[in-house]
């Protein structure tokens, strides 16, 4: 466990940090910038699966998974999702965040099944330490965060968006996003049950995460799973006048009252951390689990072909 959490922390610090911290006086002098100086009010660093763009007239960065075919939850992924958002949180410039996808109909489709199947325990340690970063990093970041969703958001996808401060949908209705972790034979940890509790309340948690249930876009809105539905033209458009929103309100009550309001998860999940890994190992490492992914595999490679 031990080497899962240096090799994790090694492979962020190897990033650095690539924004500078912006002078204070930032926020009163954009307005005031000539229109020579616009370029310089955006900044973008790309990563081989995640793209980020920072505004910082606004102070709002847009983060976008660009990791074809499904934006899939890999470790390489997740780590490249800590340090994007490590720099933001380390960047003054920076006060709010949406989170999208340049992949046609997928927001994420969750955990990369290819991590969990056939690979050494060390491996799966290391795995589920950075799905758990990213959760601690996304669901305790001091910015404002909005998930855009514009596709489906299966399993650990919809945990980022559940983990996200505000939620807009794109109207559409192929689209579904929910905690299936069940239909794959996989118990969501008690963490991801938390997070989903606190947004949609115990009984629709309950019955959802039994049943594996992947809600439709209407139904999702209406048990509070996401915030809003919007057209897909409008999204965009819809989450950067909800973050300025957010962003009317002075930093430190708005962080304060994050805080206290999820501050009893976050805690919880971190006094169990080594458990919940050692726990995901013995029950990821087990034949009949193994077995149960690998027929799922085969069946998606069939589908592909």
């Amino acid at each position: 466990m031990a080497a899962a959490a240096v090799t994790l922390a090694r492979r962020i610090a190897l990033s650095g940090v690539l924004f500078p911290r912006s002078s204070p006086q930032v926020w009163g002098q954009a307005a005031r910038q000539p229109p020579s100086l616009l370029s310089t009010q955006r900044r973008a660093f790309s990563n081989n699966k995640i793209l980020v763009e920072l505004d910082t007239s606004s102070g709002v960065a847009t983060m976008k998974f660009k990791s074809p075919p499904v934006n899939s939850l890999s470790l390489d992924f997740l780590t490249e999702f800590c340090i994007s958002l490590e720099k933001l949180e380390n960047d003054r410039a920076c006060r709010g965040l949406i989170i999208t996808s340049t992949i046609p109909r997928v927001f994420s489709s969750g955990l990369d099944i290819m991590e969990m199947c056939g690979k050494s325990t060390e491996h799966y340690a290391e795995f589920w330490r950075a799905v758990q970063e990213m959760w601690l990093r996304l669901y305790g970041s001091s910015m404002v965060t909005v998930a855009a969703v514009n596709g489906s958001s299966p399993a650990g996808g919809c945990l980022i968006a559940l983990s996200c401060d505000y939620r807009i949908m794109v109207e559409n209705p192929k689209y579904v996003i929910g905690l299936n972790e069940a239909q794959l034979g996989i118990v969501a940890p008690f963490w991801f049950k938390d997070t989903f509790v606190n947004a949609v309340g115990h009984r629709v948690a309950e019955r959802s995460l039994q049943l594996g249930l992947l809600h439709s876009v209407p139904e999702a809105h209406r048990i509070g799973l996401v915030d809003e539905v919007v057209p897909e033209e409008k999204l965009q458009e819809k989450a950067v006048a909800v973050v300025a929103q957010w962003l009317a309100l002075p930093d430190h009550a708005r962080q304060l009252t994050k805080t206290m309001m999820r501050k009893a998860v976050l805690d919880h999940m971190l006094a169990h951390r080594e458990e919940d890994i050692q726990n995901f190992v013995n029950f990821i490492s087990k034949d009949s689990i193994q077995k149960s992914l690998s027929m799922y595999m085969e069946m998606l490679k069939k589908k592909k072909s």
